[in-house]
């Protein structure tokens, strides 16, 4: 199934970091995000735009996860050619992934 099926996002970014917050539909999912969705695995999905380290932080109040990517804007939005250069479609991107 698609991440979206289980999870909705919301995406940020600072200069040349992008942050994408991923929040679980239903409490009971989360485990299943915690497992699938590592900081390995969206380095790898996104290894044509992300440059830089992978961070995941939890927030299992929450149950949702906050990941920093470093070195994955082009620059910063003031130096990206990029057509999305604030990053926001990096949030939809990943809800594409196959859990």
């Amino acid at each position: 199934m698609k991440l979206r099926e289980l999870a909705h996002s919301r995406t940020g970014d600072k200069g040349n970091i992008s942050v994408i917050s991923l929040i679980a539909y239903r409490p009971e999912d989360y485990p299943l995000l915690e497992e699938k969705v590592t900081p390995e695995r969206v380095a790898a999905y996104f290894s044509q735009i992300v440059h830089g380290r992978v961070t995941r932080y939890a927030l299992p109040n929450l149950h949702a996860f906050n990941f920093v990517m470093e070195d994955a804007l082009g620059g910063g939005v003031t130096r990206s050619l990029a057509v999305d250069m604030h990053g926001k479609t990096l949030g939809s991107a990943l809800l594409e992934m196959e859990v």
